[in-house]
C-alpha cells in the first residue's frame, strides 16, 4: 500500500509539473488528456522511479483495457488509437508494450465474446503476463468453463455482485483453481463493507 501511495503521489506531481489535469474518477484514477499510450506508461514508469523503486522488481504496471469499448463491427480493435487494426496487429502492439514497460497482468485485452482472439493472445504471451478475464468471465461457471476449455486466459477477476450469490462465488472460484487459472478477488463501488471478499 505504501508503494502505490508513494508512486500515486509521485504521478501526481508529475502531471501537475507538465500542466496535466489530476481530477480522479470513482476509482481513484487520474484522467489527463495523452496522446498515446505509451505517454502514459512513460509517465507511470517516471512516477515508479521518482519513488526510488525499480520498475519490474518493486513494482509492475497492469493494464485494464476494457476492450469492449474498442471494438467495431469487423472485428477490429481502436487500442492505440482512433483508428482500427486487426487482432493479429493488436497482438502484436501488446507483445511490444510488455517488452518495453515493466506490465505484468492485461485484462480484458479483447472483447468479451472474441473467444478466439483471447485464446491467441493467451499463447502468445500468457507464460510471461497474467491475462485477465474480468468481462470474458463475469464470475459465471459456465463461460469460465468455456475459457477453461478454450484455453482463453490464465486470470480471473471474481466480484461477487456479477453473479449474485456467494455461493455460486465460491464455485467460481474453486473451478479456477482446479484449472489452474489465477483468481483476483475484486469489488465494485458500493459493495458491502462486509470482509468475506
Amino acid at each position: 500500500i505504501e508503494k502505490c501511495f508513494l508512486v500515486i503521489q509521485n504521478l501526481k506531481k508529475l502531471l501537475q509539473s507538465n500542466k496535466m489535469l489530476t481530477n480522479v474518477g470513482d476509482e481513484g484514477g487520474f484522467a489527463p488528456s495523452i496522446n498515446t499510450n505509451e505517454e502514459a506508461l512513460e509517465f507511470i514508469v517516471r512516477a515508479i522511479e521518482k519513488s526510488n523503486l525499480k520498475p519490474e522488481s518493486d513494482i509492475a504496471i497492469c493494464l485494464d483495457v476494457a476492450a469492449n469499448e474498442l471494438i467495431n463491427e469487423k472485428g477490429e480493435y481502436s487500442i492505440q488509437s482512433k483508428s482500427f487494426a486487426s487482432v493479429d496487429n493488436v497482438i502484436n502492439y501488446y507483445k511490444k508494450l510488455t517488452s518495453e514497460y515493466p506490465i505484468k497482468s492485461i485484462e480484458d485485452p479483447f472483447a468479451e465474446d472474441d473467444w478466439d482472439s483471447w485464446k491467441k493472445i493467451t499463447e502468445t504471451i500468457g507464460k510471461k503476463v497474467q491475462i485477465v478475464g474480468d468481462d470474458l468471465f463475469v464470475t459465471n461457471t459456465k463461460r469460465l468453463e468455456k475459457g477453461i476449455k478454450n484455453k482463453s486466459a490464465n486470470s480471473i477477476l471474481v466480484k461477487p455482485n456479477q453473479i449474485g450469490t456467494l455461493t455460486e462465488t465460491l464455485e467460481v472460484i474453486s473451478m479456477a483453481k482446479k484449472a489452474n487459472l489465477n483468481t483476483i478477488i475484486s469489488h465494485r463501488s458500493g459493495d458491502t463493507e462486509d470482509t468475506f471478499i
